[in-house]
């Protein structure tokens, strides 16, 4: 995960426009006033996914934070059609996910369901305003493939997990087994060979 936020951290977040899902009143309630609280002044609420989708289709958002457990359609059901179907300005935003379900399956689901990060509740603003600083400076790449769109699911440029051969046509094998060809030439080799030449 990356690091935490330094205490001299500074983001504005003024001209965002934000979109905050939730069913429960109260929780829209009180998550709409933790954002506002750090400045937003673009924001809009929603209680269902379908009022969701319809504010999507119709205003460009700069984040959108939801809420995973909802009756009919729940905030991982939103989050695969946002990265789906949520047309061109949208469909690449970060999406900031909060649960009451933190198991380790449970998070591995939320993000391989294209979320960026994922905050247990009961939320603490700093912790909200640490995802939100992280999702503003963070550079990971935009995967887009037949079984997943979103964010890559890797924080860290290390490769395929150890044991496994990887799932990308770039990841390098575990192991690297002997040079199919000679990183130089003869003549190169001969040439780091002789004595350096000393003027004095």
């Amino acid at each position: 995960m990356p690091d935490a936020l330094l205490p001299s951290a500074r983001i504005n977040l003024e001209r965002a426009t934000v979109l905050v899902l939730d069913d429960n009143g109260p929780s829209l309630d009180i998550l709409s006033q933790v954002v506002s609280g750090f400045g937003v002044k673009q924001l809009l609420r929603a209680e269902t996914v379908a009022d969701a989708q319809v504010l999507v289709r119709t205003k460009t958002f700069d984040l959108i934070i939801s809420d995973v457990q909802m009756p009919v359609t729940d905030g991982i059901e939103f989050i695969e059609w946002l990265r789906r179907e949520g047309g061109e300005t949208n469909r690449y935003i970060p999406v900031i996910l909060v649960t009451g379900h933190t198991r380790a399956s449970q998070i591995r689901k939320l993000r391989d369901a294209g979320s960026n990060y994922v905050v247990a509740k009961p939320i603490t603003p700093k912790v909200l305003l640490e995802r939100i600083f992280w999702v503003a400076r963070e550079e990971r790449m935009f995967i887009e493939c037949d079984t997943y769109i979103g964010p890559d699911r890797r924080f860290k440029h290390e490769g395929p997990p150890p044991g496994t051969d990887g799932r990308r046509k770039d990841d390098l094998p575990a192991e690297v087994g002997e040079a199919q060809t000679p990183n130089m030439s003869d003549d190169e080799i001969a040439n780091l060979m002789r004595p350096a030449k000393v003027q004095i």
